[in-house]
């Protein structure tokens, strides 16, 4: 029957979109897997045995630096994986970008310490994390557009581009499942010593794993088009390069994506990284207690962040980034005022919380970002814009939180901090026109068309 019909069964298997969403996920998965698990063990591990000083405190910032550091490369990858992703394609990019992650974060695991190699070993552990960060620049706006311009016609989108972000809390997960599960079998001692190591390890397994799903996948439709429509058009091999033309033409978009991600992206970090640093060294309870707040949050998120995605594709993308932005000024105050019970369910409470208002961000922001930018620059474009805000919200905010706490002596003061970046997300959306009902393709044009189209598109999304 393939043959009548002229179409291959095995292309129809890799062109359906469950299909696609599977592989952007685990893919994603792995790279905020790779990640996260850095910044649950500077919070547990680096800040012990790569930056040693009396001062808990100085430790634990130093830790939370190196951190910080991977956000700063971030921008840098996305430049340079968003113009491989909108010249070559979506699928080699990807597939790259994974490649990086993967060594970078296996290779975590065999620094020796500090007390071993001496300085030497933080500046590994720094020049490792820069690798992680470079990477993850271009993952994020590959993984979503895979999606998303598999979904072009589909009244679904929002459904179908949030998986990817399912990414970031199942990394998240898996990375505070693999470090509470070693913190549970093994002692202080051999946690310290050798165990934090396996869970790094275990990156090269799943990489292995995540390639294979990404290179099962084909490129995706639209981009195939517009490169069909360059290739006719004689004048298009002379295009600028997307960066640039992405801030000559589209930079309100990029300001307005920027933004909204402020609330989501500070928000993040506190509730699933801050929070074990604040019950294990401001509250000294059990790292456990932290660990099992995170999870059960992140295992929430994941549920929730595809469900509230099918009501993004029915009520659109603003009244949902709204309600996350107003519940971000509101939920740090609860937030921290649940950590200082030092009971471990309202604990829990406190994190589900706070990772519920951030799958209210998730369940949309994959859409609202592809829907911005039109697919000669969409790759640069949401990779660049989400990984600005990363470096200016999300590296930052583990940092602030702490610095804040030092000098007031109250998360309280860290809860008004939450208020500006979800103010911020506020007043960006509302710059945004509602995109729920748009077509990606209707961004490029016709044959022959596709920069004028995208200009013209670009300039009326401003007015």
């Amino acid at each position: 029957m393939s043959q009548l019909t002229g179409k291959p069964r095995e292309r129809r298997k890799h062109a359906s979109l469950p299909a696609v969403a599977a592989s952007s996920l685990a893919g994603t998965a792995v790279e905020w897997y790779d990640f996260f698990l850095y910044g649950t063990a500077a919070a547990l591990v680096f800040n012990k045995l790569y930056f040693p000083n009396e001062d808990p405190f100085v430790s634990t910032m130093l830790a939370f630096g190196t951190f910080a550091a991977g956000f700063l490369a971030r921008p840098l990858g996305a430049i340079v994986l968003g113009h491989l992703g909108d010249r070559k394609g979506r699928k080699t990019t990807l597939i790259t970008s994974l490649l990086l992650m993967g060594v970078g974060t296996a290779l975590i695991a065999f620094i020796p310490t500090y007390d071993s190699i001496g300085i030497v070993a933080p500046l590994l552990l720094l020049f490792l994390r820069l690798v992680q960060g470079f990477a993850l620049g271009g993952e994020w706006g590959g993984a979503v557009l895979l999606v998303s311009e598999y979904s072009d016609k589909s009244t679904k989108r929002a459904f179908w581009a949030s998986w990817p972000n399912v990414g970031p809390p199942l990394g998240n997960l898996m990375a505070a499942g693999v470090l509470g599960l070693l913190a549970v079998v093994l002692s202080e001692d051999d946690f310290l010593a050798w165990g934090w190591r396996i869970a790094f390890g275990l990156s090269a397994a799943l990489v292995i794993i995540g390639l294979i799903l990404r290179l099962y996948v084909q490129e995706t439709p639209l981009f195939k088009a517009a490169q069909e429509r360059a290739a006719a058009n004689p004048t298009a091999v002379k295009r600028k390069v997307p960066l640039k033309l992405l801030f000559q033409r589209n930079w309100r978009e990029v300001l307005i994506a920027t933004g909204s991600r402020m609330g989501e992206n500070a928000g993040f970090y506190i509730y699933s990284l801050f929070l074990i640093t604040y019950v294990t060294e401001i509250q000294g309870l059990e790292r456990q207690v932290g660990l099992n707040a995170v999870m059960i949050g992140q295992a929430v998120a994941c549920i929730a962040i595809p469900l509230l995605a099918l009501l993004a594709d029915r009520v659109g993308r603003k009244p949902m980034l709204f309600t996350a932005s107003a519940a971000t000024m509101v939920w740090g105050f609860a937030f921290f005022s649940l950590l200082d019970t030092g009971n471990p369910v309202l604990i829990s409470l406190a994190a589900v919380g706070g990772l519920l208002i951030f799958a209210t961000y998730s369940s949309v922001i994959g859409a609202f970002f592809s829907e911005l930018f039109p697919t000669d620059v969409r790759y640069t474009g949401t990779s660049v814009a989400y990984n600005i805000a990363s470096l200016i919200a999300g590296s930052m905010s583990p940092m602030i939180a702490l610095t804040l706490y030092h000098f007031f002596g109250t998360g309280q003061a860290i809860a008004l901090y939450l208020v500006l970046m979800g103010l911020i997300s506020i007043v960006s959306v509302a710059f945004a026109r509602e995109t729920r009902d748009m077509r990606l393709s209707d961004l490029d044009g016709g044959p022959g068309n596709d920069v004028a189209a995208a200009e013209t598109a670009g300039a009326k999304s401003t007015t």
